[in-house]
Order: C-alpha cells, then sequence, then structure tokens
C-alpha cells in the first residue's frame, strides 16, 4: 500500500505546474506520482474532523461515531465513503435520533476499487447538503476514500482541476487517495479540463 509521507510541493507554483509539464495547469493532468508532493502538507496531525472547505468537513468513523461532537459542529449531513457491514456501519438509524441527513457509499480502500461511479451521486448530495449548515464526509481514517468524494465534488461543483482542489483540501487536513482512486481522480480531470487532449 502507498504510503503518503511529507514531501516538498515545490513542482507546483500558484496553480501552475512548471517543471513536469505545461505551465497552465487546466489543460494538463499531471501524473499521480507527482500529485502526491501535493498532499500531507498540513504541519502537525490531522483531528478526528477537520473543515476542509466552508461547511465541510473530512474526518474518521470515530467523529462519525459521536453525535455530540458533530452536533456541536453543525453538521447536518453525513456522507459515509466506508458504508456497510465489513466498514463503518451506522447508517441512517443509526442518526434516527438527531437531525442528520445520511447518504452511505459502500467502498473499500483498495487500488482496485472502482470508486469513480459514486462521484456524481457523492458530489451532488455534497451539494445538496450545503443549503443547510454543514457536511461531514468520512471513512475509517478520513484519508483516502472520503477525500476521494470531496475532491471530486471540488472538480465537478466547483470548477477546481484536479490540482487545485488537492491543495484546498491538504492545506486543511492531511489526506492521502489510494493510487486507485488518484487514477480516477486524473480521468476525471481530464474529462472536465481537459477536452483538448
Amino acid at each position: 500500500m502507498f504510503e503518503c509521507t511529507s514531501i516538498c510541493h515545490s513542482s507546483f507554483t500558484k496553480g501552475h505546474w512548471n517543471r513536469f509539464g505545461p505551465s497552465d495547469s487546466s489543460l494538463w493532468t499531471p501524473p499521480a506520482s507527482e500529485l502526491h508532493r501535493l498532499m500531507w502538507t498540513k504541519k502537525g496531525t490531522s483531528g478526528h474532523l477537520d473543515e476542509v472547505q466552508p461547511r465541510i468537513y473530512i474526518g474518521d468513523m470515530y467523529a462519525a461515531k459521536d453525535k455530540r461532537t458533530l452536533q456541536a459542529h453543525r453538521i447536518t449531513h453525513v456522507l459515509n465513503a466506508a458504508d456497510g457491514k465489513f466498514n463503518v456501519n451506522t447508517g441512517a438509524s443509526f442518526y434516527r435520533d438527531t437531525n442528520i441527513t445520511y447518504h452511505g457509499v459502500e467502498a473499500f480502500d483498495m487500488p482496485s476499487f472502482n470508486l469513480s461511479p459514486f462521484f456524481y451521486p457523492a458530489a451532488n448530495f455534497i451539494k445538496n447538503a450545503l443549503s443547510s449548515p454543514t457536511v461531514f464526509v468520512h471513512c475509517a481514517m478520513g484519508l483516502s476514500r472520503s477525500s476521494t468524494l470531496v475532491l471530486a465534488y471540488l472538480m465537478i461543483h466547483e470548477n477546481m482541476t484536479l490540482v487545485d482542489a488537492i491543495k484546498a483540501v491538504s492545506a486543511n487536513r492531511n489526506i492521502c487517495p489510494n493510487e486507485g482512486f488518484l487514477e480516477q481522480l486524473r480521468e476525471l480531470d481530464k474529462k472536465l479540463h481537459c477536452h483538448g487532449r
């Protein structure tokens, strides 16, 4: 399994890709090996939940099961990217005594798992959730599946490139989509931003 480490991200400057490709990052999707340079840039450790964009939190299973913390952060929607019996088995019934709207994606954190069919449904859930106070996206550790879905949302609904989305999220939380998920995000980036390539 790929291990994210703190790596200098000098290859990227103000959204422009310099040493490895064209200077306009919206026209070219960097290879996955270089995208990892943008991750794990937040100094210190990430918490059980961190606000990565206004009113969008990413976190782990501990935060997902702490209703009091969710209520303190005014969470109204929960997107579980590790739903199911063999993952983080909360489900809508877990939140029935709250005003939380739940959406589950039964995904496995393996490079061979195809998460891309869930990109648009998850992005739409996040977008709709933002009409209320806040949304919390989680998986087991808050590193791979959940961050992948938030990155997809930023690309689909906020018109960010993959590079810009990674920079925006990793400034507030250390993330590490697995190699397979990163390749799926690269494909999404090409579809959304590299029409002529």
